[in-house]
């Protein structure tokens, strides 16, 4: 349990930075304004209409503790399949107790990597809170990955413990051994009588509050600024890479998109408690800081699924009464034309926050005919960005657009292709970029990568195509960069063709994004077949489906040309093989 004397040490460290009435007054001093603010009239940065935020010198771990006190006894967090839960004071101590068997039992030193490759859980905090509080990175992997995939990801990010299922252990044992590390795998399992992996670490033993000292934890002060979640994006271009987050970054997020005016969950005060289901995974950066972190320092009821299923999503919503939804537009879509949904499975949701990708004005009133109580808000973002860059007002009916920027967050359109990345005025097409405390250091072990993406200045490219309206709303209308979005995950382009190259009778490759109204996009493959080859459509797809997840797969189909239209330089001309499509 939630220990008297532990909680007086953490109210004794909070007051320092957390206290929870200066808190208070800080996510209510946010103002929304009536008109656009440029700082210049030459270069038409787009400043914010909320007013600015402070923010506490705290970890992640602090910030979300910081008024347990005010809901230890509430639930919170609920296994949406099998209904197991635990209340905030019972999390609290199992993320006390693993931060201090990562630095005794692991031997692991403050700044040391470690991964989690779980499903959308209630370990899935545990890992993440007590890392931070261990002084830990923490990198995120799908769990859905192949081993070649998680393999990659574990060498790039130099992780030296790998948190997994049990039902996983053969894929992660086979990464493991791929990278060619001495990676220790520790594995959750449904039930204590589950099996394990002989040489592997039960995550249960970790966690137990028995027989360990609560107090025991070697004090760790990090600086805010310093890294500690370490999600990959394939960035505008290219493979994946570990976007290097920082304490600072995660929690200015989390207080912008808490304040009264884009904010749709509240702290958790007497009898109230948002319920919040989680179906958007938490290894990407929007379910992991706008679902989960940033709901559990509000004290929310946070129901989690393993992965979208309609039944099982409808079952929870029903059962749980969840009245916040953080969903992506495929899921909208689907929602419109699926037949069993009902208004006993959305009578209760207040607000729908959607992001990831662009919706459409249309789709959503469709969906607010199935939730007609409900109140949708837009927002934009990117992993690199912490996420959330805009947020339309809750006050707003206009769906076209993304919103204004949130708070202490600037942004402008440039000309594609401008060396000075000049920002232009309103109503005119370019690429958008932002700045703001929420913008990554850069990425880990790329620093071409890094000069590409943050301007000197430090300004973020987005690779994202909008404008901005006069009243300094944001719309995105196109994408710069080539990758592909399937039900909201990315898809590099690069990623696929060099493993068509692989193929003994494919000579090139290209791959583009096309329309999809379940996926949103669907690679699609333009393959460079040997002469007299006799492979067809069915044998590239499977030979690509062996290598990757199901979301990468070539279900956009295979079609097979003469050669890749291509520019002087080599770089493939995807336009060429969008029209062609078309």
């Amino acid at each position: 349990m939630f220990t008297k004397k532990l909680r007086t040490l953490l109210l004794r460290d909070f007051n320092f930075y957390c206290k929870s009435r200066q808190f208070t007054k800080v996510f209510n001093r946010a103002i929304c304004t009536s008109n656009i603010k440029f700082n210049s009239k030459q270069d038409f940065i787009v400043k914010s209409p909320l007013k600015s935020l402070a923010y506490p010198d705290c970890s992640i771990d602090q910030y979300v503790w910081a008024d347990i006190n005010k809901w230890s006894n509430k639930i919170a967090i609920v296994d949406g399949i099998t209904d197991r839960s635990i209340t905030y004071s019972e999390l609290r101590d199992q993320c006390r107790a693993l931060a201090i068997r990562l630095q005794t039992s692991l031997n692991l030193l403050p700044n040391d990597t470690i991964a989690i490759c779980i499903p959308n859980s209630i370990e899935f905090p545990i890992v993440a809170l007590g890392g931070c509080e261990a002084g830990m990175i923490v990198t995120t992997i799908n769990p859905v990955y192949t081993s070649d995939e998680i393999s990659r990801q574990l060498i790039d990010s130099g992780a030296k413990v790998l948190f997994g299922e049990a039902s996983m252990s053969d894929i992660l044992k086979e990464a493991v051994q791929k990278s060619k590390k001495p990676i220790k795998i520790v594995y959750s399992t449904n039930s204590p009588s589950e099996s394990i992996p002989a040489d592997g670490i039960r995550f249960d033993d970790l966690i137990g509050t028995n027989g360990v000292d609560l107090m025991s934890l070697k004090e760790v002060k990090p600086d805010c600024n310093s890294v500690t979640f370490l999600p990959y994006s394939s960035g505008t271009t290219g493979l994946n890479k570990g976007v290097m987050l920082s304490h600072k970054n995660i929690i200015s997020n989390a207080i912008a998109m808490r304040n009264d005016e884009v904010g749709v969950t509240h702290d958790s005060i007497g009898d109230h408690q948002d319920v919040v289901p989680c179906v958007l995974p938490f290894f990407h950066i929007y379910g992991l800081v706008v679902t989960l972190l940033s709901k559990l320092a509000q004290g929310c009821k946070i129901i989690t699924l393993p992965k979208f299923h309609p039944d099982t999503f409808l079952n929870a919503m029903e059962k749980y009464q969840g009245n916040v939804l953080h969903l992506v537009p495929p899921i909208i879509i689907f929602f419109n034309s699926y037949d069993k949904i009902r208004q006993e499975h959305t009578k209760s949701v207040q607000y729908v926050l959607c992001g990831a990708a662009p919706l459409g004005p249309g789709d959503m009133e469709k969906f607010q005919k199935i939730a007609p109580q409900t109140k949708y808000i837009q927002a934009y973002g990117l992993t690199e960005a912490s996420p959330v860059t805009h947020a339309m007002s809750k006050t707003s009916t206009n769906y076209a657009s993304v919103g204004n920027p949130i708070n202490d967050t600037d942004a402008k359109i440039v000309e594609v292709g401008d060396p000075e990345f000049r920002g232009i005025g309103p109503n005119k097409t370019g690429e958008v970029l932002v700045r703001g405390p929420q913008i990554m250091h850069g990425y880990l072990n790329n620093e071409k990568a890094t000069k590409e993406t943050l301007t000197p200045d430090g300004w973020l490219r987005t690779g994202d195509i909008g404008h901005h309206d006069e009243n300094g709303e944001f719309y995105i209308t196109d994408r710069l960069k080539e990758l592909i979005k399937v039900k909201g995950f990315q898809v590099a382009p690069a990623e696929l063709e060099e493993i068509l190259r692989m193929h003994p009778e494919i000579t090139d490759a290209a791959v583009i994004g096309i329309p999809n109204p379940a996926t949103g996009e669907l690679p699609r493959a333009f393959v460079v077949a040997k002469k007299n080859s006799s492979v067809n459509e069915k044998n590239v797809q499977d030979f690509v489906a062996q290598k990757v997840s199901e979301f990468k797969r070539l279900a956009g189909g295979v079609e097979f040309v003469d050669s890749i239209p291509k520019n002087a330089t080599g770089k493939i001309l995807r336009r060429e093989l969008r029209q062609r499509y078309v």
